[in-house]
């Protein structure tokens, strides 16, 4: 049997979320007192993928699949959104049934750069930083990619840590959300019960796993989001429904303790 690449074992190594600079709160130490701590979701939450984004991610990861399989391009597309919708990631469904390089596939399907195409509301910057409390990254994307779109936003600096599917990795495996796994994980290293954190999301199975956690939840409703033409109205796990950030200063908006 063929072990694991070098570059296979970079990314399968336990790791801890990136911390973003300038923030003086590390991951995983506890606060003295009762602190929100937002988890913010990347695409189609802080910023709107549809537009261009997600056209470049398809093309990329399905050229990824040609060439990590020798295979046409609608054979491709058909394994790359299969292993999508079966596992929440295709590089998951890459790795389990052709072995392919974790980082190497995240790196080509990703290989391109994201700041001509970013779209987001207006004054996001401004409206996050009025957000009382911490501030996560929890994203199924790359760090990469994750850092290029958040500086292209003008918000890395306002979160503590960085949690990407790099750090996605439980018993060898790449465990995405929704996975349970990894909400529990990310509870345990937050250092705050759960009733105090607060998951921002587009994607409301995402949101269904960490309500099952006691989490609050909000969903940022984007008509790009697969599936969320299926959800016309606001789901029993989600506490607040809103179509941008900036809806959660509002008065009718604002997420209650």
């Amino acid at each position: 049997m063929i072990g694991p690449s070098a570059t296979q074992r970079r990314l399968l190594a336990p790791a801890a979320p990136h911390r973003a600079r300038h923030h003086p709160t590390p991951l995983g130490r506890r606060s003295s007192a009762s602190q929100r701590v937002w988890l913010f979701d990347l695409d189609n939450t802080l910023h709107d993928c549809s537009k261009a984004i997600f056209d470049a991610i398809d093309h990329n990861m399905t050229q990824a699949v040609i060439e990590a399989l020798d295979v046409d391009m609608g054979e491709a597309h058909r394994l790359r959104v299969r292993y999508w919708r079966l596992y929440g990631a295709t590089v998951i469904g890459m790795v389990r049934h052709h072995g392919v390089d974790a980082a190497a596939f995240l790196e080509r399907s990703h290989r391109f750069d994201p700041a001509p195409l970013v779209h987001s509301e207006t004054g996001l910057a401004e409206k996050l930083r009025a957000l009382k409390g911490r501030k996560i990254l929890l994203t199924n994307a790359p760090m990469q990619y994750a850092r290029q779109v958040l500086k292209t936003l003008g918000i890395l600096q306002q979160f503590e840590s960085l949690w990407s599917i790099d750090h996605m990795i439980l018993q060898g495996r790449i465990k995405p959300k929704p996975s349970s796994a990894l909400m529990k994980q990310v509870l345990a290293r937050v250092g705050q019960p759960a009733s105090n954190v607060v998951l921002v999301e587009d994607t409301l199975k995402n949101l269904k796993a960490a309500r099952k956690l006691g989490m609050k939840t909000v969903h940022v409703f984007h008509p790009g989001t697969p599936f969320s033409g299926l959800h016309a109205g606001r789901s029993a796990y989600v506490d607040v429904r809103v179509n941008s950030i900036g809806r959660l200063l509002t008065g009718r908006h604002a997420l209650r303790d």
